[in-house]
């Protein structure tokens, strides 16, 4: 596989900047595809050993992402490309389905072993402290059963989980990642989503009569003979009232949303029966609602992930948000997501 032509190939017919930072990171793909996919017959019988993860790290907007899914999407091997949350999300189901088993841990990795060759993870981070406490475990089998991993992040590896409760038990993950995997940062200052989406008319502030005229006039066009209804979704017992759904639809108050007890699992279903998300009255964040600002981050990142438009209103304006000292980072994703999601070009 010529890596390197593709992506130029690639590149040229999306219309995109090109710069030797990201071909540096295409070259060091490339090795990675070669070590652990195309092993000499001589390399394997000296048993060669080769790390088995991939972990790009970069600012937001930098085209991690766009890099990434590029070489994935030319892997003909057994892939799947998920959601951080939707792979623990996954895990905790079968550990609690199989709690009367033993090793339940090796053969959730078995099980994944006879699916998958490589499992590509976008913007991965850890937050959940149950999470924290299991990973070191889990990926050390994941990478034991020669399962490949690649990761784009915007935290460097040994930052990960900074300042969560009981790091120390988060430690061991962390020497498994630098252990198995090759960790390569992109250097490049511009964010290319909000410099290539500066027509935000999906993202509207401050709100007053004009721009709750644009918003009711939007929403009208797009739910034009869809009928509404109230949808109920039940999640493990749980019930969520979804009160405007329009055939795929669905508007939300901020509150609705994030000022409840609601985590990925509950986004992820609604994000499943959705093609168009509306979020009125998002407010500024700070050390008050902190919790309401990482179920928002949560939501942004798995609507970015299943790649649902946006339309919001805010009485901020999208470069003034402001956010809780210990979600600045994670944030400034989020910031930069919502430049593309609510941006006219975006559909």
């Amino acid at each position: 596989m010529n890596l390197k032509r593709l992506f130029l190939e690639y590149c040229k017919n999306n219309q995109f900047e090109i710069n030797s930072d990201q071909l540096d990171i295409i070259a060091e793909l490339k090795i990675f595809y070669k070590d652990n996919f195309k092993q000499s017959f001589f390399n394997k019988l000296l048993k060669k050993n080769y790390k088995l993860g991939f972990y790009l790290v970069g600012d937001v907007g930098v085209g991690k992402t766009m890099i990434l899914d590029f070489f994935f999407n030319n892997l003909n091997e057994k892939k799947i490309r998920l959601h951080f949350n939707e792979f623990m999300i996954q895990f905790h189901d079968f550990i609690f389905k199989n709690k009367d088993k033993e090793n339940r841990i090796e053969q959730f990795v078995k099980d994944l072993n006879k699916k998958f060759e490589i499992i590509y993870f976008d913007e991965f981070q850890v937050t959940n402290i149950v999470d924290a406490m299991i990973l070191g475990k889990l990926f050390k089998k994941i990478f034991e059963e020669k399962i490949k991993v690649i990761f784009s992040s915007n935290i460097k590896i040994n930052d990960l989980y900074k300042d969560g409760l009981q790091r120390d038990q988060f430690i061991p993950f962390i020497k498994v990642l630098e252990n198995y995997s090759y960790e390569k940062e992109l250097l490049i200052k511009d964010d290319y989503r909000s410099s290539q989406n500066k027509s935000l008319d999906r993202f509207l502030s401050p709100i007053n009569q004009s721009t709750n005229f644009t918003f009711n006039k939007f929403f009208r066009k797009i739910t034009k003979d869809k009928e509404k209804i109230t949808k109920i979704l039940e999640i493990k017992g749980r019930q969520i009232k979804i009160e405007n759904f329009y055939k795929g639809v669905i508007k939300f108050n901020f509150d609705d949303l994030c000022d409840r007890n609601l985590g990925s699992e509950d986004y992820i279903s609604i994000a499943n029966i959705c093609n168009f998300l509306l979020i009125e009255n998002l407010p500024n964040f700070n050390e008050n609602n902190s919790n309401q600002q990482q179920r928002f981050i949560t939501l942004i990142d798995i609507v970015y992930e299943k790649k649902i438009p946006l339309m919001i209103t805010s009485n901020i304006d999208l470069d003034s948000i402001n956010s809780s000292k210990s979600l600045i980072k994670p944030f400034k994703r989020t910031i930069s997501r919502l430049y593309e999601l609510t941006s006219i070009n975006y559909n």
